[in-house]
């Protein structure tokens, strides 16, 4: 393991070339996470083959200090947010990055270090006759298990999500579709709902549109500061072809918005990480023409693979993700379930600690961050 010295685009390439790489793993995300409080290790792993060394592996590490004054000085956390990126099937090689990725973790004082890898554990819904187990992400549960690693009670990021396949034509791609899908994409397009890319001077009215999604949904989002933190940053910087590595997409009706998404791109995929609609025209199915438009733009960016970003833990109706979840099975794609994230406590004590006070302090960050949602739209 060595600490990776090059530059954002040195390192964007680098990542790229490994299985799976990520969003998460990006110089970019890293550069919005050290505004807040997280501080970028980027490391790479290195195999001499033919007479050239070549990046076999990498991991973005992220590094929080907990308390910054007293005995508990030195307590971080470390993260590696959809990583480390590898071929975990090469045993020899996994071994060894869990090994480094420990001992970083040790060298650092750390409570724990969380990573949440995009291993995949199987495809398609459990107990579905399409659904497939992946044996290489059983055995890697099983080799974190071994190795004192714990399933996380945080789970950062969502666990599973959905994938639509771009790599066949749009008819295809129209095709997989739910019949009642691709009547609402051509409904909306009857009603009179038209498309637009969204420019810096649309992303206040972006997040006025999420903040009121939030509360009508019933989720927390961060303040504004945040958001366009994270799409200035990914619209403002570009891949080699000089495409932007985000772009909002806003539905119009008769000239005023009514709904948008936040399209993020990197390494072939593209990402749904952000929706947002106001409780007008909500009739007219513009969030349905939003994802057909997202889709073929994505496919004109490169990309194979569209990630709808989130499914439930587990499915069945009671999870608070079903309705959303059916929203994104309409679209064609196929349910891939990872491993999740797992944390390595490095100080069991103050894992202990830890993981039973900030639980606490995050049901009142997020039922402060509800409040405070609600007295911006009011």
């Amino acid at each position: 393991m060595e600490a990776f010295t090059g530059s954002a685009s040195e390192w964007n390439t680098a990542i790229s070339h490994l299985p799976k790489p990520h969003l998460l793993q990006t110089w970019e995300w890293a550069l919005v996470k050290s505004s807040y409080g997280w501080k970028p290790m980027p490391y790479i792993w290195k195999r001499t083959k033919g007479g050239h060394d070549s990046v076999v592996a990498a991991a973005m590490v992220l590094k929080r200090m907990v308390l910054n004054r007293g005995f508990t000085a030195r307590l971080c956390i470390l993260y590696v947010p959809k990583g480390p990126l590898l071929d975990w099937s090469d045993t020899t090689l996994s071994g060894q990055v869990l090994d480094d990725l420990e001992g970083l973790a040790k060298q650092h004082g750390a409570i724990f270090l969380k990573l949440d890898p995009d291993a995949v554990l199987g495809t398609g819904m459990p107990g579905n006759l399409d659904a497939q187990e992946d044996i290489n992400g059983q055995s890697l549960v099983s080799e974190l298990k071994k190795r004192g690693w714990l399933f996380s009670s945080d789970q950062v990021q969502f666990r599973n999500t959905v994938l639509v396949d771009l790599s066949v034509n749009n008819e295809q791609v129209l095709a997989r579709m739910k019949q009642k899908t691709r009547y609402n994409v051509r409904l909306a397009e009857k009603k009179g709902i038209r498309l637009r890319v969204g420019k810096a001077d649309d992303l206040a009215l972006l997040y006025k549109m999420y903040a009121e999604t939030s509360v009508r949904d019933g989720f927390v989002i961060r303040d504004q500061c945040y958001y366009r933190t994270v799409w200035e940053t990914f619209m403002r910087h570009t891949d080699t072809g000089n495409q932007p590595f985000a772009e909002p997409l806003i539905a119009d009706f008769e000239g005023e918005p009514v709904a948008a998404i936040v399209v993020f791109y990197f390494a072939g995929r593209a990402y749904y990480l952000h929706g947002m609609s106001l409780e007008v025209h909500r009739e007219k199915m513009p969030n349905y023409l939003l994802q057909w438009e997202a889709m073929q733009r994505a496919k004109t960016h490169g990309c194979s693979v569209y990630d709808l970003w989130g499914a439930p833990d587990e499915f069945d109706e009671t999870d608070s993700m079903w309705g959303v979840f059916r929203f994104k099975e309409g679209l064609g794609g196929t349910v891939s379930r990872t491993i999740g994230a797992w944390d390595y406590p490095a100080s069991s004590l103050w894992y202990k600690i830890y993981t039973k006070i900030i639980p606490r302090i995050l049901d009142v960050m997020r039922a402060r961050g509800k409040t405070h949602t609600q007295q911006e739209l009011g």
